[in-house]
This record gives C-alpha cells, sequence and structure tokens, in this order.
C-alpha cells in the first residue's frame, strides 16, 4: 500500500475542472476528497485567489516519487507551466506525506516543508482526514493542533466554497 496526502490548487482558467481533472485522472486511488476551498495567494505574488482541496490516494504500485511523477503528469496535461515560484498556475498538485517517508532531495522534500505553516493545506486535509498527522521537525502533529496554531488571518484566508468534487465511475 502507498498512501498520499495531495494539496491541489488552481487559479488560472477554469479552475474548479483542473481540479476535478486531477480526481478524474487519478480515480480508484482516492480514498478521500475535501471540499473546495477559496484560498488567498500564498508567497507575496500579486494574483487572484486558488481553489484548493485535499485528495488521500492509494495506490500500492506508487511510491512518494511515483506519487510526485503522476502529479506532475497531471499538471502537464493541464498545461502548467512553471515561470514564476508561488505565481498564478493553472493546476498545481503537491505531495504532502507520503507513507511516513522523510527525503531532503530537492525535488521532493518529504514532509512537504511549508505544509504546517498553510491553512489552505491544514483545512481541506481535516476535511479529508479528520485524524490527520504531519511529522514536523522530527515529530508527529495533530494536524487540527498544527491549525489551532496559525494566526486567524491564515485560518479566515481560507473559505470553503459551494464547489465540490465529484468521483464519476468509470
Amino acid at each position: 500500500m502507498s498512501r498520499a496526502v495531495l494539496s491541489i490548487g488552481s487559479n488560472v482558467g477554469d479552475s474548479v475542472a483542473h481540479l476535478q481533472s486531477v480526481l478524474d485522472a487519478l480515480g480508484s486511488s482516492v480514498v478521500a476528497v475535501s471540499p473546495v476551498y477559496s484560498t488567498e495567494p500564498w508567497g507575496g505574488v500579486e494574483q487572484q485567489d486558488f481553489l484548493n482541496a485535499v485528495l488521500v490516494v492509494d495506490d500500492p504500485a506508487l511510491n512518494a516519487a511515483g506519487w510526485l511523477r503522476r502529479g506532475q503528469q497531471i499538471e502537464a496535461a493541464a498545461d502548467r507551466v512553471r515561470t514564476q515560484r508561488w505565481g498564478p498556475r493553472t493546476l498545481d498538485v503537491d505531495v504532502i506525506v507520503c507513507d511516513g517517508v522523510r527525503s531532503d532531495d530537492p525535488h521532493l522534500t518529504l514532509p512537504h516543508p511549508r505544509a504546517h505553516e498553510r491553512a489552505f493545506v491544514l483545512i481541506p486535509w481535516l476535511d479529508a482526514d479528520p485524524d490527520a498527522v504531519l511529522p514536523v521537525g522530527g515529530e508527529s502533529h495533530r494536524v487540527d493542533e498544527l491549525l489551532a496554531s496559525l494566526d486567524d488571518g491564515e485560518r479566515e484566508g481560507v473559505r470553503r466554497t459551494e464547489f465540490a468534487l465529484n468521483r464519476r465511475s468509470r
């Protein structure tokens, strides 16, 4: 079994369709899906708000690097262009954790090094997995406790939308 948590986001084009394309591409590997949230951009680049969600996925054929490759393939299918760090994008698929793997590889750092600071990851993750745990600094922390430690402004910038991602039968 290879279980991972993926954070997905979009703020260019039809963002709901871009997020749905991830769910469709991963199909039966998807174990849980959060609601869709509207979130203020992170990283200081002037741009419109993002739509974000979290998926819990499981596929025995994929390891952490496999989830990264799969996410990059889905981004490429959505015409993702990497021109500016933290800039606007059609689709972003980030591997947050995978099977407790720790990696300092510059191409895949696990657990995601800033996930514990990002309400747009933590809030939807709790919807998808209320018992979620994230390793930070060598210790495991409950995601609800990490979220509570963020300032009010960070949490308030993440607003649940009426949009929903749907599992479609194949």
